[in-house]
C-alpha cells in the first residue's frame, strides 16, 4: 500500500547519500582497483587465445557510456565507435534490458588482444556478467526476494552508486527494499544524476521535478534500467540486505553515513550535512 512521504524540508529536499568515482586512464588502458580478471579472448578462427596487447580495467560503478569511451581508447578508435557497435554485438541480455547493456558490462580486468573488436569486448563483459548473475547464489537470492535477476542488478546499481563504502551497501539495499515495500518513492539522487548524465553531490528542488523515467523522486518503483554496472559486493547486498527498518540515510562526512527510520532525525542529519558543505558563495538548495 502506498503511504505518504513526509514533506520535504524547507531548506533542503530529502536526499539520500551518494558518491562519485574516478579512474585513471593511461596509454589506452584503464587503471583502477578491480580484482576480477577475465581469461584471454579467443578470436574467431584461432586455436588459442590471442596475445593481449593491453589490459582494460572496468571499475565498479562505471556507467555504460564510460565503458564505451574506455573501449574506444583501448582500441584506439574514434569516440563513439563502441557505442555504435552495441547493436552489432548481439549481446546475450535479459529480455527486460531491451538491448541496453547497462548493468551487464561487468566490472573486471579484461585482456585486449591486438585484433580485438568492440563487439568482442562488449560480449565478453556481458558473458562475464551472465556467469556471475545467473547462477547460485545471485539468481537464487533474487528469487528469494521475489524479484528477477534484472531487478536485482538494478537495485545493485543503485547500491553501488549510493553507498559511501562497502560496509554500508547492505543497509542501503535495505532502505531500497523498505521504501519499495511501503509504497514510497526511492528518492535517490543517483538516479537523477543518471538522468542528467552527471555526478554531483548537490541535488536541487528543480532537479527533483524533472520529467524523466529515472526521476525516483517523482516516479514510483525502480528505474527502468540499472544506472551503472555494479560489482560483486553490491550484488550480494542486493540479494542479502542487512536487516533493519531504515528509510533514510545521508553521508554527513566521510566515514559518517547515518541511517534512520525517523524523518525528524533525518532532517537533523541533512541540516548537519548542509552546514558542513555550505560556503559563503553558495546557498542551500530550496
Amino acid at each position: 500500500m502506498q503511504t505518504n512521504t513526509p514533506p520535504r524540508s524547507t531548506t533542503r529536499t530529502i536526499r539520500l547519500t551518494r558518491r562519485g568515482r574516478a579512474a585513471l586512464v593511461v596509454t589506452g588502458a584503464v587503471v583502477a582497483g578491480t580484482a576480477v580478471a577475465v581469461p584471454l579472448l579467443m578470436l574467431k578462427g584461432e586455436e588459442k587465445p590471442a596475445k593481449p596487447a593491453a589490459t582494460l580495467v572496468i571499475p565498479e560503478g562505471w556507467r555504460a557510456g564510460q565503458v564505451y569511451a574506455a573501449v574506444d581508447k583501448a582500441l584506439a578508435l574514434p569516440s563513439g565507435t563502441t557505442k555504435k557497435a552495441v547493436p552489432r554485438a548481439h549481446l546475450k541480455l535479459p529480455n527486460d534490458a531491451e538491448g541496453n547493456p547497462e548493468g551487464f558490462l561487468f566490472p573486471a580486468t579484461y585482456p585486449v588482444p591486438e585484433k580485438a573488436t568492440p563487439e568482442q569486448l562488449l560480449a565478453t563483459m556481458v558473458d562475464t556478467a551472465n556467469k556471475k548473475f545467473n547462477g547460485a547464489p545471485i539468481a537464487a537470492g533474487a528469487q528469494r526476494n521475489a524479484m528477477n535477476v534484472y531487478q536485482a542488478v538494478t537495485i545493485a546499481s543503485i547500491v553501488q552508486a549510493e553507498a559511501a563504502d562497502k560496509a554500508d551497501m547492505g543497509k542501503v539495499a535495505r532502505v531500497i527494499f523498505n521504501r519499495l515495500e511501503r509504497g514510497m518513492p526511492l528518492q535517490m539522487d543517483s538516479t537523477i544524476n543518471y538522468a542528467l548524465n552527471r555526478h554531483t553531490l548537490r541535488t536541487t528542488l528543480s532537479d527533483t521535478r524533472i520529467n524523466n523515467p529515472y526521476n525516483s523522486y517523482q516516479r514510483m518503483g525502480l528505474p527502468p534500467t540499472p544506472i551503472d554496472n555494479p560489482g560483486a559486493e553490491a550484488m550480494r547486498a542486493a540479494i542479502n540486505p542487512t536487516p533493519g527498518n531504515w528509510l533514510y540515510f545521508i553521508t554527513v562526512k566521510p566515514g559518517d553515513t547515518r541511517f534512520t527510520d525517523d524523518y525528524a532525525q533525518h532532517q537533523r542529519n541533512v541540516a548537519e550535512f548542509n552546514a558542513q558543505h555550505r560556503s559563503p558563495s553558495t546557498s542551500p538548495s530550496r
